[in-house]
């Protein structure tokens, strides 16, 4: 009777080994779609997510024929208490010409904060097509309490933007990076609603 017990408690130690490996990888394979998503996001322009820097040629020529509006918008993620807009909410470009605008942020309170902006854009298709040389969103912003600033951004359309595309939409979230790693002992501005700022102020 024991013999006949020894090869079926093996046969279920193996299925339940098994079963762990896979929960194991799935998991594994779980976290690792995020970093997987993101680098596919950063080369196709899905999910309208924009590249780095632009590291080609800044001196490209310039389409004087070709107009495209780019519009900016500016909101804050949750419990992120700055006041944060564009300078200007629209500006009309031409393809090929290196473009400045400015941002503004203020931290309106007691204490020193840190802030990164993640910018997207809309449509989608547009992405590949719009080049940042220089822009806020590269690195975190730290303001004491009170203090304000104006945020650069440099940017190109690029020429070869498909035709049927005249509007593009620049959105940029700015998310509260002080309180990373810290307990649930936020401030009650935490609770504060996400707010869309698009007013030239």
């Amino acid at each position: 009777m024991a013999t006949a017990q020894r090869p079926q408690t093996k046969s279920n130690a193996r299925v339940i080994g098994w079963c762990l490996a896979g929960v194991v990888g799935m998991f594994a394979f779980g976290f690792a779609l995020v970093p997987l998503y993101e680098v596919f996001c950063d080369i196709t322009g899905i999910n309208g997510k924009t590249g780095g820097r632009y590291e080609g040629p800044v001196a490209t020529e310039v389409d004087e024929k070709r107009t495209v509006k780019v519009q900016f918008i500016a909101q804050n993620g949750p419990g992120m208490p700055w006041t944060f807009r564009p300078r200007q909410t629209s500006i009309t470009v031409h393809p090929g010409e290196p473009t400045r605008v400015n941002f503004y942020a203020e931290n309106g309170t007691a204490a020193p904060m840190t802030a990164q902006a993640i910018p997207s854009l809309s449509p989608s298709q547009g992405t590949l097509f719009f080049h940042k040389t220089e822009c806020f969103c590269f690195n975190q912003q730290t303001l004491a309490a009170g203090q304000s600033i104006d945020m650069p951004l440099v940017f190109i359309v690029d020429r070869e933007l498909p035709d049927d595309i005249r509007t593009l939409t620049l959105s940029y979230t700015l998310y509260d990076q002080s309180q990373m790693g810290q307990s649930e002992s936020a401030p009650a501005v935490s609770q504060q609603k996400k707010t869309i700022t698009t007013n030239n102020g």
